[in-house]
């Protein structure tokens, strides 16, 4: 085992941190990760916020006005923009419009289930989307469709594939503007090497269905949400937790994805990441909201850390842009 990845003693994340003679601060801001609410029309098992079809969180224009104000006074050049399924919001569209009008944001990128472009209401976002030159990042959790169904649900992948297939012929993923995959373990498990899973994906994906996509993410199933419910059941829970605490690896710290990210909720509250909004941690400020802060505020701050923050640094580390090590080769 690397030395870099020895087995952590300590109890919890907040002492191997210091052990390891590192502070997580917001060092940066450049990404704003939106996260417009919790209804999705897919209700996975692997979910950390917990969304499906009976929830009603929505954030509505006020906030997104207050949004768009921030990002005036911070400059962050990419938006991140996440649900639930955001497309089920209403304003999703007008929102990305107003983000379009700001020339210091440089990228915007949507994270789809791809099933929802199944459905017939929302058909016509992908051509509107890559109008706006949005970058899709698409959750495609195996290569195999029965690993996919048990994940997401009944005859999910089959939808995914087709929905694959018009991006590429839209010109997603085919050099125009970027189609990203994510992967994520259908258990207890830590992903396999990025770039090994990037290679099967592309090879699999193109010789059975013709589809082509850019980079493939690997993400760390974090004990939270459904998934901890999940492995509670299954008493493998404190397992899973042990796994992630054996594989620490104190080369993730300094790059970990909430040193340089902000994460806002359907309500403008703010948070250092998507996972500290399920935990409802919001960041270290006595006024979390949007409307209420200041790029300057935000600078140094302390991160919001717990023990669910193993997830983001085992083995070659998770973030939502894949594995942590894989952006720093």
């Amino acid at each position: 085992m690397d030395t870099k990845e020895a087995q952590v003693t300590v109890d919890g994340f907040q002492e191997w941190v210091r052990q390891a003679g590192n502070v997580v601060l917001k060092t940066g801001l450049r990404c704003l990760q939106v996260n417009v609410g919790y209804r999705c029309n897919l209700q996975c098992t692997h979910c950390h916020i917990e969304a499906g079809p009976e929830r009603r969180e929505c954030m509505d224009w006020t906030v997104m006005t207050d949004i768009l104000r921030f990002m005036d006074i911070a400059k962050i050049p990419e938006v991140d923009i996440t649900g639930g399924a955001p497309e089920v919001n209403p304003s999703l569209v007008p929102f990305i419009k107003e983000l379009r009008q700001r020339d210091f944001i440089s990228r915007i990128l949507l994270r789809t289930n791809l099933a929802i472009y199944a459905e017939a209401q929302y058909r016509h976002l992908p051509e509107e989307l890559y109008a706006l030159g949005v970058e899709l990042v698409a959750s495609l959790p195996c290569y195999m469709p029965e690993n996919v169904d048990r994940q997401r649900g009944q005859a999910v992948f089959k939808k995914s594939i087709g929905v694959l297939q018009n991006l590429n012929r839209l010109g997603f993923g085919t050099g125009a503007v970027g189609l990203h995959l994510v992967y994520n373990p259908g258990g207890a498990d830590l992903p396999g090497p990025q770039a090994e899973l990037e290679a099967a994906y592309k090879e699999q994906l193109h010789s059975a269905h013709g589809i082509s996509f850019d980079q493939l993410y690997t993400i760390t199933n974090m004990p939270l949400g459904r998934f901890a419910t999940q492995l509670e059941a299954q008493g493998v829970l404190e397992a899973y937790m042990g796994l992630l605490k054996q594989n620490a690896n104190t080369d993730n710290l300094t790059v970990m994805m909430c040193r340089d990210t902000l994460n806002v909720d359907w309500q403008g509250k703010l948070y250092d990441c998507d996972f500290n909004q399920a935990l409802g941690v919001p960041i270290a400020l006595a006024d979390n909201y949007i409307g209420q802060i200041s790029r300057e505020d935000v600078i140094n701050l302390p991160v919001q850390i717990g023990d669910h923050c193993f997830g983001c640094t085992a083995g070659a580390g998770s973030s939502c842009r894949g594995s942590l090590l894989s952006q720093t080769a």
